[in-house]
């Protein structure tokens, strides 16, 4: 019998770990023995006495190539970093998702976007039992105290309110009270519980059983209504756990039940010592489902094969479903990922040679085990991506389903701090009126939706930030274009039609003494063939990739600098434009990276090499027609008065306008004289030095211009913001009817040219000037830009290093 299809499906699958916990930091006071035994205190000494101790060290030992000691292991951990540990424990996993419990206390733990260093997504699983104790630990109004009807408006609001972000609820009940939850809990039953509760003090700890299984039944009802499981911890954990109250078949009253028919309910942990229990219960009742992390890796390889084998013995195969329950520390992940696949494979095999399966059925068996809440291999998720006001590209990911029933209609909640972050800190700069107290919503436009070239089972859309649905939130970049467009429109009946022009490097990583590097992928001369054949593969694909989404790429060509590339596209209006330079960068990050390369459109990768621009080409229309080119040859320079002033607007005030288009402190490298970015406030006709260049590209007629690029815009900047302002400007222009000065068609005098600021300090200091800003763009908005620039400015200054950071955040 050929089992090499099978052992093969089984090693490349891409596992989704449907239940695990948060890592804990290096220092922390958690004893790293906690990896391998959920004993405590004195029953600890003995367990590296243990089977399965003994294995898991040897197999750590071997991963890290360090000796087969506990002493061992923690000094090659030590040594090593959680960086390096987590990067190669996740790695040798093969782990592509995973759904992180939160609520498990752990000294020194990271939060959950920490971990989304280590894995390509990262979502939440929110544990109820914490939640109801968090909201009793606040304080209600003075005078008033919670009753059971205030208690559980508070709690159903919570849950609601993140049912969109979050990928199941989770109980403890087994921990607290048992698994034997009564259905017919009643109300006075569950206030005398809350009272109870209530006078044992702070911190609330939920242990009265009614009040549990009220919150139970609650969350039941909440999670079937969003179509999100409920995990049940079930069987073995701590000693804390009362085990002869976590047997599943308590829970039978709750899968009797009418009102919960509807539910999905994963029992966790193989319900081990209760596997077959578990194994019945899921072949009888439609709304159980089967985990078996936590009992691999924990229990001898005997126990494990036998623990699987109990749960498939009646239960439907698609209904298992794998999880690591790693917490604290990177090793248990791999621990339960490579015990896994080994663990599975052996039970496949003996079905195969039983006969139950043939291998083609067990190979899909093999595929099937990997299914959590309907979450594939080949799971679907749709990204709902955002740019934030320091011009980074942020996205969110919600399965396919819950984000046609929940996410279209209602968005994702978003803390108003995202909108006022920094390049160098996930958090709000001083000033800019953004904290932890408020919630936008981030919702779908689903004009934007794409399918995702580079994973085809996905889907991303761009999102805006509102309010609430349909009423806009000031601080959204997209609503901000959309409404200087609007003025433009209403005020001249014109459109501004805007191309980008993406400059990026190609990095690739090289360890020297144990650090990791980024170095240019090649370095080859501007416009090399070499160059170009050396990247053809990555950006064929690109090329290919931006097709399939109706993006419409014009050039690509081996730029200046070393490793350095530009992808030119074509115009169009100016808010689908911003759309498909965000698609765009997307497409070249996450390609590059399939290669193992790193993409960067950061302004300045070396001080001593070329900088990256995102040149913007802007030309004016109306009714179809470019009127920004004149429509005879009388006109000078070939532009019309319309297009002229709106022109002089733009350069009038470029020095104002450069903390939108050029937002980093390191964007001031990049503008230097004699490096074809544009030092100087000038404009000049094809003239490279100049920040506005008159351009008139092949198939234009003889004497006449079309557009106008402005060279100052680069990669860290938030297109809609930067079009936004770039607008304001020409509208100023066109409202005064400011003339274009003379152009400057040689080299620039530095002596009779004003210097564009130097600095991002000098630019801020112009924009605080720029009174005509406020028209267009909202003045709480304008308050964060101008408080998340300073925080930029001096955070730099301080830290003359810190910029080499920036290639993994632009």
């Amino acid at each position: 019998m050929d089992l090499s299809e099978l052992k093969k499906a089984v090693e490349e699958v891409e596992l989704v770990d449907g239940h695990a916990h948060n890592l804990v930091a290096l220092h922390s006071n958690f004893p790293f023995i906690h990896a391998f035994s959920e004993a405590q205190s004195d029953a600890l000494a003995s367990s590296h006495h243990s089977l399965s101790f003994k294995r898991n060290l040897r197999d750590l030992a071997e991963l890290y190539g360090c000796e087969s000691s506990l002493r061992g292991v923690e000094e090659y951990r030590r040594v090593s970093g959680l960086e390096s540990t987590c990067s190669t424990c996740f790695k040798a996993a093969g782990i592509s998702a995973i759904l992180i419990d939160d609520g498990l206390e752990l000294d020194k733990k990271h939060d959950i976007e920490w971990h989304k260093s280590f894995t390509p997504f990262v979502g939440r699983i929110l544990r109820i039992e914490k939640v109801a104790e968090k909201i009793l630990d606040e304080d209600v109004s003075v005078g008033s105290r919670w009753t059971l009807d205030s208690f559980t408006k508070a709690f159903v609001s919570k849950l609601e309110s993140v049912a969109g972000e979050i990928f199941g609820l989770k109980s403890i009940a087994a921990y607290r009270s048992g698994l034997e939850i009564n259905t017919n809990v009643t109300k006075q039953e569950a206030e005398e519980g809350l009272t109870e509760v209530l006078l044992a003090g702070k911190p609330v700890r939920i242990a009265n059983k009614n009040l549990i299984d009220f919150i139970f039944l609650q969350s039941l009802e909440v999670a079937q209504s969003y179509d999100l499981p409920m995990q049940i911890h079930t069987g073995f954990g701590d000693k804390d756990l009362d085990m002869r109250l976590s047997n599943p078949l308590h829970l039978r009253s709750v899968f009797e039940d009418e009102r919960y028919s509807k539910s999905r309910i994963v029992l966790l942990h193989a319900s081990y010592p209760f596997s077959r229990e578990a194994s019945y219960l899921a072949s009888v009742y439609s709304q159980v489902y089967l985990d078996f992390g936590l009992a691999i890796p924990k229990l001898s390889v005997h126990g494990m094969i036998s623990s699987l084998k109990e749960l498939l013995d009646l239960a439907p195969i698609n209904k298992v479903m794998f999880s690591t329950d790693g917490y604290a520390f990177p090793e248990t992940f791999y621990l339960g990922a490579k015990k896994s696949r080994e663990v599975v494979f052996s039970v496949l095999r003996d079905t195969c040679i039983d006969g139950d399966l043939s291998v083609s059925e067990a190979v899909e068996a093999a595929k099937a085990l990997n299914v959590i809440d309907e979450l594939e291999s080949n799971v679907s998720f749709v990204r709902v991506i955002w740019v934030d006001n320091s011009g980074q590209q942020r996205c969110r990911a919600v399965p396919k389903k819950r984000f046609n029933d929940v996410v279209t209609k209602n968005g994702l909640g978003l803390a108003f701090a995202v909108m006022g972050m920094t390049s160098f800190l996930d958090g709000p700069a001083p000033g800019s009126g953004l904290g932890s107290v408020g919630e936008a919503r981030l919702t779908p436009d689903l004009s934007t939706i794409r399918t995702i070239p580079w994973s085809k089972q996905d889907e991303m859309v761009l999102g805006d930030l509102n309010v609430k649905p349909g009423q806009a939130w000031e601080f959204c970049p997209r609503e901000t274009l959309r409404r200087a467009s609007k003025i433009l429109k209403d005020e001249f009946d014109l459109v501004m039609n805007a191309g980008f022009e993406n400059e990026f490097f190609l990095l690739k990583s090289l360890t020297r003494e144990g650090k990791e590097e980024w170095i240019p992928f090649d370095s080859s001369p501007y416009c090399s063939s070499s160059a170009f054949d050396a990247a053809s593969t990555i950006l064929r694909e690109v090329a290919s990739a931006l097709h399939s989404i109706g993006i419409q790429v014009e050039q690509l060509h081996a730029e200046g600098g070393k490793g350095q590339f530009e992808l030119v596209l074509g115009h169009t209006i100016c808010s689908k434009a911003a759309d498909n330079l965000v698609y765009t960068r997307e497409t070249i990050r996450s390609i590059a990276t399939k290669h193992g390369l790193l993409a960067t459109f950061i302004p300045k990768y070396a001080l001593d090499d070329f900088g990256s621009g995102c040149h913007v080409h802007l030309s004016l229309w109306q009714n179809g027609r470019n009127v920004f080119m004149a429509s005879d040859e009388s006109s000078k320079y070939g532009i019309s008065t319309l297009g002229k002033e709106f022109m002089a607007g733009v350069l009038h005030h470029l020095p104002s306008i450069l903390p939108f288009v050029a937002p980093l402190p390191i964007s001031y490298d990049r503008l230097q004289p004699n490096t074809w970015s544009g030092a100087y406030l000038f404009w000049g006709n094809e003239n490279k030095e100049a920040p506005l260049r008159a351009t008139s590209p092949p198939g234009t007629r003889s004497g006449f211009t079309s557009n106008f690029e402005i060279k100052s815009f680069d990669g860290s900047a938030n297109p809609y913001l930067g079009l936004a302002a770039i607008i304001a400007a020409g509208i100023d222009g066109l409202r005064r009817h400011l003339s274009l000065p003379e152009p400057v068609d040689t080299n620039p005098n530095p002596k009779n040219l004003q210097r564009l600021p130097k600095s991002l300090s000098e630019a801020l200091e112009a924009l605080d000037k720029a009174d005509f800003l406020e028209e267009f763009i909202d003045v709480k908005l304008l308050t964060a830009i101008k408080a998340i620039r300073k925080a930029e400015s001096d955070h730099y200054l301080e830290n003359k290093e810190a910029y080499k950071q920036l290639i993994h955040r632009y």
